[in-house]
């Protein structure tokens, strides 16, 4: 890193001294040079013009002696020359020897009565000079000064440039060896205390002094490592709470990635699993029960919720599994153990099963024996009022012994439905025709309308009739007792209104997923608390009505269990004063 870092300071110092070197030489030193020669230039051409009065004022002297003394004077070349460019005098040579000047350009402009300058190299010596000449009455004069010093003035001038760069470059060296040393020495620091950083010491800091640029980046890094140190400390504290939390639950919890391997279990799933769960190992090897693995992975690709029960993971043993999608991919599970849930369940649904059977006999005994009584013509009118209330009261519990069997063995999955495809309308002029006369005896008309002609909660469907609806796998007298159940508290609360309604319709999400069959009443309604819990055991709005009307409080239980194994749903809907509307949708055969 010092290499690296030296070399580019060197470089940067390098382009700046020679840009600073070249800038010198082509703008000081042109300017340097321009000056110079200007002020020759102009020199010269003053000597020049004396030269020329001279000639034209010393008769004392001949032209070759004014030639001299003026060259003297000047430190120049003179030359005379007459109007046709002949020679008369010249301070260097003899003027016989010489060549017609009259075409030279200095002499072509004093001839014509200017002042003429030139510069050019001499043919003989190889140097530049610089000519300027005179109008003389007869002719003209020259002078021409040598350039060569100028040049050996400039090519020194550039020595001393490249010497000062030489040195300011040996000086740029030793300040980038120094610069790039502890430069380095500073980024070595910070990629050392980022190498620990990554290594997981969150503590290490670089703490650099200066606030320069590496500072300010030596500072941002420390600054970075706090609140990630901070950050990690509060996720470290958090999972230990998470795994706490989860260790602690009764229930046994596996997180499965994407790719089927075990990211976490708690201690209920190691004590579960016949060997602990290892993590990082396929799931099957921990867990190897088809349902809980389609769980997992249907949550995994759906990412959805998905449920299921698993009877294989222990011998004995059943569990509710929920298998949840994570965020970044793969699934966490949970798995409730419901052995002993399910065995106090049937414990109760079989207490309940046989109670009501045992029940039945004494019953129908006290019943029928108080029928008996009632019918003897010795009794006075206060016995017969007793004996009425205990028939009355032996009738209502035997309806309840009835239903509380009907609904245990429904639950525990002892009674089978014989299901078959039937058609919506077959089954609602069923339910009509068994309830129509009873329903008149009560003052309540009992119709079937079709769903195009009704204004239900829901809205209207799409337009179709019930004759178009497809057949629903059904048992009949299931249905039947369905319909009964619902028919009967229409009569009881929704009496007000006049008139009860049947019918069916597709089911709120499409014909494909099942028909929706309703009984709607116009009474007085069902309070919106009420009715979450309307299909309890024994949940009653108004339990005095109730008890009055003979009900037992379990008839909307049988018909949701009901519902339940015919792989349907039930539900109400009901506004205050606006009547009740009770809906269960069963599957088309198809589906089935």
């Amino acid at each position: 890193m010092k290499n690296r870092i030296f070399f580019k300071l060197l470089a940067v110092f390098v382009i700046v001294i020679a840009a600073t070197a070249a800038i010198f030489d082509v703008m000081l030193g042109s300017a340097w040079e321009t000056s110079l020669r200007t002020e020759i230039e102009r020199n010269l051409i003053e000597k020049t013009l004396l030269f020329a009065h001279r000639v034209e004022t010393d008769r004392a002297h001949t032209l070759v002696e004014i030639a001299a003394q003026e060259s003297l004077a000047a430190g120049a070349r003179a030359t005379i020359i007459d109007a046709s460019g002949k020679v008369l005098a010249d301070s260097e040579s003899n003027p016989a020897t010489m060549e017609n000047h009259a075409t030279r350009k200095e002499f072509i402009a004093a001839l014509a009565g200017q002042t003429g300058t030139n510069e050019r190299r001499s043919a003989t010596l190889g140097v530049p000079f610089l000519y300027v000449a005179a109008p003389v009455s007869g002719g003209a004069v020259r002078l021409a000064y040598p350039l060569s010093d100028v040049e050996a003035v400039q090519a020194q001038v550039r020595r001393r440039l490249l010497f000062g760069s030489s040195i300011a470059f040996l000086l740029a060296l030793v300040i980038a060896a120094a610069a790039s040393v502890w430069s380095s020495r500073r980024l070595q620091r910070i990629v050392d205390v980022a190498a620990r950083i990554e290594q997981g010491d969150l503590r290490a800091r670089v703490e650099d002094g200066p606030l320069d640029e590496i500072g300010r980046v030596a500072a941002a890094i420390d600054k970075t490592a706090g609140q990630v140190e901070r950050s990690f400390a509060a996720v470290r504290s958090s999972q230990r709470q998470l795994e706490t939390l989860l260790n602690s639950m009764q229930d046994a919890v596996i997180a499965v990635s994407s790719s089927g391997l075990v990211q976490w279990a708690n201690q209920s799933m190691d004590r579960l699993a016949p060997q602990r769960a290892r993590l990082n190992a396929p799931v099957v090897e921990t867990i190897r029960d088809p349902d809980f693995l389609a769980a997992v992975k249907a949550a995994t690709i759906s990412k959805q919720v998905k449920t299921t029960r698993a009877t294989s993971i222990v011998y004995g043993r059943a569990f509710d599994v929920t298998a949840a999608p994570l965020p970044d991919g793969g699934a966490v599970a949970v798995l409730r153990d419901l052995t002993e849930t399910e065995r106090v369940e049937k414990t109760r649904r079989d207490f309940i099963a046989n109670v009501s059977h045992e029940l039945r006999t004494p019953l129908t005994s006290i019943q029928g024996y108080s029928e008996t009584l009632l019918d003897s013509s010795d009794n006075s009118d206060h016995n017969r009022e007793f004996l009425e209330i205990i028939r009355k009261n032996a009738a209502r519990m035997s309806r309840l012994t009835e239903d509380l069997l009907t609904l245990a063995r429904v639950e525990s999955g002892e009674t089978r439905f014989d299901t078959e495809p039937v058609p919506p309308l077959e089954i609602l002029h069923d339910a009509e025709e068994s309830f129509r006369e009873i329903a008149r005896g009560q003052g309540v008309e009992l119709q079937i309308m079709d769903w195009l002609s009704t204004n239900l909660p829901n809205g209207t469907p799409a337009p179709g009739s019930i004759e178009s609806l497809p057949p629903v796998r059904a048992d009949r007298e299931a249905l039947h007792q369905v319909f009964s159940n619902l028919i009967d508290n229409a009569m009881k609360y929704g009496r007000s209104g006049g008139r009860i309604v049947l019918g069916a319709r597709p089911a709120p999400r499409g014909i494909e997923f099942g028909v929706e069959f309703y009984v709607q009443d116009f009474g007085a309604g069902i309070a919106s608390e009420h009715l979450p819990r309307l299909f309890e055991r024994f949940y009653r709005v108004d339990k005095a009505r109730s008890r009055e009307s003979g009900g037992t409080g379990l008839g909307l239980a049988i018909a949701k269990h009901i519902m339940l194994a015919h792989g349907g749903s039930i539900r109400a809907e009901s506004e205050l004063n606006h009547g009740s509307t009770f809906l269960f949708t069963l599957p088309t055969a198809a589906l089935v």
